[in-house]
């Protein structure tokens, strides 16, 4: 137990240090200025509607983006689910995570999440107005997921991320990690819950490719017009640190009420603030709605998205599990976010 203890002890100042470390990494100054920023768009319907405020409680298969460690309070052997958003301008996500449990070992994750962006056409200095060809990038996370409960009230996940992003012969492939944990009954209160994880960390990313050579000549030097490459910069991660508190009430036979807390600190945006709350109808018919807003937020800057609203519903069928869940996420100046997932247990 001891032992257990100290574990626990060193990995919670494990998490302190690396937050003081990145709470000193920039914000609002640096905005538009990362790589790898498809990192931070969510995924999953159910902890979205709840505003995002979900590093404490979130749980199960739907844990891995939100907080790893909450993979290792899933209920089932295994389980699958898939979620399509409809994102800004067009752009569409699609995710998929699978998850099995292999008793005292852990639970092993797999994820992978994509986006379409349709067929864009190729411009170049000399055909401005298109060259008749079309493209359309690749962008792509691949994450690996392990977590387990330290003891019976302490859950601990890591997640290793590699990403990547193509354009015609340009790209940058990146490796990330998030790390999480979950304190159950936390200060001695049955029902609430801690939730800490830090996301995106990682070396910086640089493209590279063929895309980037052009032709000119050195300076000084007595040579005619050669093949010059570029030398990228190369740019931080968008990394983040999440505190999060959640308290479930019980309503007996109905149900429960769960409300949900968040701060989460960037290094390259505004520092945010989320809430979130759930309505838990028999295990088994959900309402959520949620609110995010942005903290210091300079007079040039709006926060652009607005509360958030979904519901779920869950029923199992020979012992297999099905949900569905839905998520809207208003947005100022774009069409609003719609999230659709689904979910599969054994």
């Amino acid at each position: 137990m001891i032992r257990k203890s100290f574990r626990i002890t060193a990995i919670a100042l494990g998490f302190l240090l690396v937050s003081h470390a990145i709470g000193f990494a920039g914000g609002v100054d640096r905005v538009g200025t990362a790589s790898g920023v498809q990192l931070l768009v969510p995924v999953g319907a159910r902890y979205l509607a709840l505003g995002g405020a979900s590093t404490a409680n979130a749980v199960g298969v739907e844990a891995i983006y939100w907080n790893p460690a909450g993979l290792a309070r899933g209920t089932n052997a295994a389980n699958a689910m898939f979620s399509h958003m409809t994102y800004l301008a067009d752009i569409s996500v699609d995710y998929i995570a699978v998850e099995a449990n292999f008793g005292g070992i852990g639970h092993f994750g797999f994820s992978l999440k994509t986006f379409g962006f349709g067929d864009i056409e190729i411009t170049t200095a000399d055909n401005p107005d298109g060259t008749g060809q079309l493209f359309s990038p690749t962008f792509f996370t691949l994450g690996f997921t392990y977590a387990r409960m330290l003891i019976d009230r302490v859950a601990f996940g890591v997640t290793m991320k590699i990403i990547r992003e193509q354009i015609p012969r340009v790209g940058a492939t990146g490796v990330a990690f998030d790390a999480g944990i979950q304190y159950l009954g936390f200060a001695g209160i049955r029902g609430l819950n801690l939730g800490v994880t830090v996301k995106h960390i990682g070396p910086s990313m640089t493209y590279d490719g063929t895309g980037l050579n052009y032709l000119g000549r050195i300076e000084g030097a007595k040579r005619p017009t050669t093949n010059i490459k570029l030398d990228p910069a190369a740019f931080e991660l968008p990394s983040i640190v999440e505190l999060g508190l959640s308290y479930e009430y019980s309503l007996g036979d109905m149900g429960s009420v769960t409300a949900s807390y968040l701060f989460q600190n960037h290094n390259f945006a505004a520092d945010e603030h989320k809430l979130g709350v759930e309505f838990n109808y028999q295990d088994r018919f959900f309402l959520r709605g949620g609110y995010a807003l942005g903290a210091n937020l300079p007079s040039n800057m709006t926060y652009i998205y607005g509360p958030t609203f979904g519901a779920g519903f869950v029923q199992k069928f020979a012992g297999v599990e099905f949900a569905l869940d839905y998520a809207y996420r208003a947005v100022e100046y774009f069409d609003a976010n719609h999230v659709f997932a689904f979910r599969i247990g054994f």
